[in-house]
């Protein structure tokens, strides 16, 4: 039985399938990763892990070696006879030089004995994922009649081309990345400009200004909006 199943995931996240038989072990690793934004499935013993990862199309899994019913090693070498590559970590409480040897090569991609800290099996999933190409980008958005290509560098409102700086491009990129979402200046500090410095610059609010005034004026329907006390928004519809 599935223990636990989200959404399915946007361009930004990871797929994970988590297998473990110890339920608050299981739901605690699941509670992490989605707190950092992640999707995460779990599975209570070694068949259903195997049903799962075979049905689904999960970017990482994680395995813990002692399982019920069929044990991780084994799940992960029935997978790679069967010719699925999906990463697999591997978690298990034997953690001698010989046991990681085994596990990985029963087919795992990674070994990380118990107990472990939560930020390292974060950095080891992330790498694996990465390995294989990871969660793909959109080359593209569109909010309303509004469409910015991150290929091309073009940007369109209906049939008008609208010519933006470097900056205002990122600045926008972000903001229709985030449609529909709350972006606070501090996000925009740190994800447009690289860096953090004092959030109650004007940097912001000229740049915002700039770009609302090109791709909003003379619209009957504005895109941009700043939500006031909380940061700026980008959503299809009247303020």
């Amino acid at each position: 039985m599935v223990i636990a199943n989200n959404p399915e995931p946007t361009p930004s996240q990871m797929r994970l399938l988590i297998i473990e038989d110890d339920r608050e072990s299981a739901e605690y690793l699941a509670k992490a990763f989605r707190e950092v934004g992640h999707v995460a499935e779990l599975a209570g013993d070694g068949e259903e892990g195997l049903a799962l990862a075979q049905s689904g199309d999960y970017d990482v899994l994680v395995v813990d070696r002692m399982l019920p019913k069929r044990d991780g090693l084994s799940v992960i070498g029935t997978l790679r006879e069967k010719g699925d590559t999906t990463p697999a970590l591997i978690l298990s409480a034997l953690g001698q030089v010989d046991d990681r040897i085994k596990g990985l090569r029963a087919g795992g991609d990674d070994y990380l004995p118990k107990p472990y800290s939560f930020a390292e099996l974060l950095a080891r999933v992330e790498v694996l994922s990465r390995r294989r190409g990871g969660p793909s980008e959109e080359t593209s958005y569109r909010v309303g009649d509004l469409e910015l290509d991150r290929l091309s560098h073009q940007v369109r409102r209906g049939t008008t081309e609208i010519t933006l700086q470097p900056r205002e491009f990122r600045l926008l990129e972000y903001l229709m990345k985030h449609a529909g979402q709350v972006v606070t200046r501090t996000m925009l500090l740190e994800n447009v400009w690289d860096y953090h410095f004092d959030p109650q610059t004007n940097v912001i609010d000229v740049h915002i200004s700039r770009l609302r005034s090109k791709i909003d004026k003379g619209q009957e329907r504005p895109l941009l909006h700043t939500i006031r006390g909380a940061g700026y928004m980008i959503r299809d519809g009247l303020r």
